[in-house]
């Protein structure tokens, strides 16, 4: 499976402020991965919650297996006050924005939808239909116009300084690399289901009757943007991005590419 070189990117070194917890007290990341390694997921958003209160969000694409990490969050003590941030590109399937609607109403999340400053519209009269060029470089200025920057500019408003995300090593090349909490462009990125299984995920939706991707039906294993996904050939995420890249750049440490 080919990576881009943005996928192969080094972690970075986190901000001063970024790497305080609550009460402005040092995190010591060492001890913190240590604590967070033999605690089941849902009490590692509990050391989250702890440890960064207001500080802390969640991340959510609504795809097939987001379902999982939003129960979770919608059953912690408050857990109705978290921040979920919604990147919403514009282009996702209508399918996931219904599943959105099921998911919100079913759980009552604090959603907030995050959309890049430029519209769909402008991009493409600007830069043309960045996905279909078979050039990496023009998909890696898509996620960062439509995905990372309208993400990272959220987390900055709401003053998050750790975020969760239901990212799974299983996943990709990069994620195998990832440890239950990293630094991420500047702030602590929080990996409660980074070793769950397929198997795991499928039992815990089935545990608590949660409703699947209307996609899931019709051969879909992750699904992302329209122009990006399509049904599992085999290869898993190797399906997403027309098979030139694995991360769309949420989960890389650094910033893809110099202006817009």
């Amino acid at each position: 499976m080919p990576t881009s070189a943005a996928d192969r990117l080094p972690a970075d070194p986190l901000p001063l402020n970024s790497s305080l917890g609550r009460d402005d007290h040092p995190l010591d990341l060492e001890a913190a991965r240590a604590a967070l390694l033999p605690l089941p997921a849902q009490q590692r958003l509990v050391w989250a919650q702890d440890h960064f209160g207001d500080g802390f969000a969640l991340t959510t694409s609504f795809g097939i297996q987001a379902a999982v990490l939003l129960h979770m969050v919608s059953v912690l003590p408050q857990g109705e006050c978290i921040p979920v941030l919604w990147v919403d590109t514009g282009y996702l399937p209508p399918e996931t924005y219904h599943y959105a609607e099921t998911l919100c109403r079913r759980l009552r999340l604090n959603l907030q939808v995050v959309q890049a400053e430029m519209s769909p519209a402008r991009m493409e009269a600007l830069h043309g239909r960045l996905w279909e060029t078979g050039k990496v470089e023009d998909l890696e200025l898509y996620h960062r116009i439509r995905k990372v920057e309208p993400l990272d500019r959220a987390l900055a408003r709401l003053g998050v300084r750790c975020w969760a995300s239901g990212v799974r090593g299983s996943q990709t090349d990069h994620r195998r690399g990832m440890q239950p909490l990293d630094s991420v462009r500047g702030r602590w990125s929080l990996r409660p289901l980074l070793s769950w299984s397929n198997r795991e995920v499928f039992y815990y939706m089935q545990e608590h009757d949660l409703p699947q991707h209307p996609l899931f039906e019709q051969g879909y294993s992750t699904v992302g943007d329209w122009h990006s996904s399509a049904p599992d050939d085999g290869s898993g995420r190797g399906s997403r991005f027309g098979g030139l890249k694995q991360e769309c750049g949420l989960h890389l440490p650094g910033l893809m590419g110099e202006g817009i």
